[in-house]
């Protein structure tokens, strides 16, 4: 048998048909679990590039992690630890965390519908990955994988 290729922008999965790992890894693939879920990044966010102007302190010198969160949500918790933590091991690593509520233009323009979302921004600014929810440090650490 072959494989079956499944995508939903960025990144790419290769699985299995029948194995176990297949609908498993389908279902949490779907659930944004691998993908981070939300919009992927598109064209329009590959050719953006956010800046210090955007938002408001210095992009990481290889990368950085930008969280949008708001002040009840429980998971934005969660997802700024992990986030300080990973950017904490990787050198020239910055995370950026901003209030979606604050930031509301810079929200609809970037079409962020929930919180927490992450962007992984390459060391010009460009969004490389962009996740819902809150992520996993396995998933953090690959993304920056793909931005530096």
């Amino acid at each position: 048998m072959g494989e079956i290729l499944i995508t939903s922008g960025v990144p790419s999965l290769p699985v299995h048909p029948g194995s176990r790992e297949s609908s498993a890894t389908a279902q949490r693939y779907r659930r944004g679990r691998l993908d981070g879920g939300g919009p992927t990044v598109g064209v329009q966010d590959q050719q953006r590039l956010l800046g210090t102007a955007e938002l408001g302190t210095e992009l990481g010198r290889r990368a950085t992690l930008v969280q949008f969160s708001t002040a009840f949500c429980q998971p934005c918790r969660a997802t700024r630890r992990t986030l300080a933590d990973v950017a904490g091991m990787v050198e020239g690593v910055a995370h950026i965390e901003l209030d979606a509520e604050e930031r509301l233009e810079l929200v609809r323009e970037l079409g962020i519908v929930k919180t927490p979302t992450v962007l992984v921004l390459d060391s010009a600014g460009r969004v490389v990955t962009r996740a819902s929810g809150a992520p996993r440090r396995a998933d953090v650490i690959a993304a920056l994988g793909r931005a530096v």
